[in-house]
């Protein structure tokens, strides 16, 4: 796979805490940038099927009654 040299601006605070981790893990800031991108894509992938995936339960009719999700959560509710 190519690879591309991208740069942004990260706070002072961040890149210490990034190079504090780094040097933990003898690792080095690109592999630890590298892991916290693909976590985060790998997040938001999840999270956009799971949305498309309700959507197209929605246009399919498969739905649940308002009134069984407020029983549902008034058992979650603390007494």
């Amino acid at each position: 796979m190519d690879k591309q040299t991208i740069s942004f601006r990260l706070d002072e605070d961040k890149v210490e805490a990034l190079d504090t981790l780094a040097e933990a893990l003898d690792r080095d800031r690109t592999y630890l940038l590298n892991e916290a991108v693909s976590a985060y894509l790998e997040v938001q992938h999840w999270h956009i099927e799971q949305i498309e995936r309700g959507i197209r339960q929605a246009d399919a009719g498969k739905l649940v009654d308002h009134d069984k999700v407020e029983k549902l959560v008034a058992g979650w509710r603390r007494r």
